[in-house]
């Protein structure tokens, strides 16, 4: 009887922290996260598009680390980042929230010289994504 008994509490509280994790909002709604990755996205295609600028790759992966960190200090696992990371619904959303800001900051898709133009405004801004750059 007493082996049922913990048996079952260890179900009850398996089943609590399993419900504890599901009850997290969806981790692309955290502001944090969101605003990282489109730094992180815009950055790349800034760096795809210019020559004349490049990534700070240690930074890039430093930068990646933390929020991973983060992520899981809030409760998230790591299979719950991976699926955030590569789900497709998200990495369209993240991909149209970066193309409104380059539009926004006059990129112009094919021009060269606006993705150059934007890339050392940010490093001069020091934004996030400057951060993450470096002009050649």
């Amino acid at each position: 009887m007493r082996l049922l008994k913990t048996a079952t509490l260890a179900l009850l509280l398996a089943a609590g922290a399993a419900g504890a994790a599901r009850s997290l909002p969806p981790l692309e709604e955290n502001r944090r996260v969101q605003s990282e990755f489109l730094a992180a996205a815009v950055g790349d295609e800034i760096r795809k598009n210019c020559p004349d600028i490049s990534a700070r790759m240690f930074r890039v992966i430093g930068r990646a680390k933390k929020l991973e960190d983060y992520a899981l200090s809030l409760g998230y696992t790591d299979a719950e980042i991976t699926a955030m990371r590569k789900d497709p619904v998200n990495k369209a959303r993240l991909k149209a929230l970066r193309d409104a800001y380059l539009a926004q900051n006059g990129v112009a898709p094919g021009d060269t010289a606006s993705y150059c133009r934007l890339g050392r405004a940010e490093i001069e801004k020091n934004t996030l994504t400057g951060w993450l750059l470096r002009a050649r």
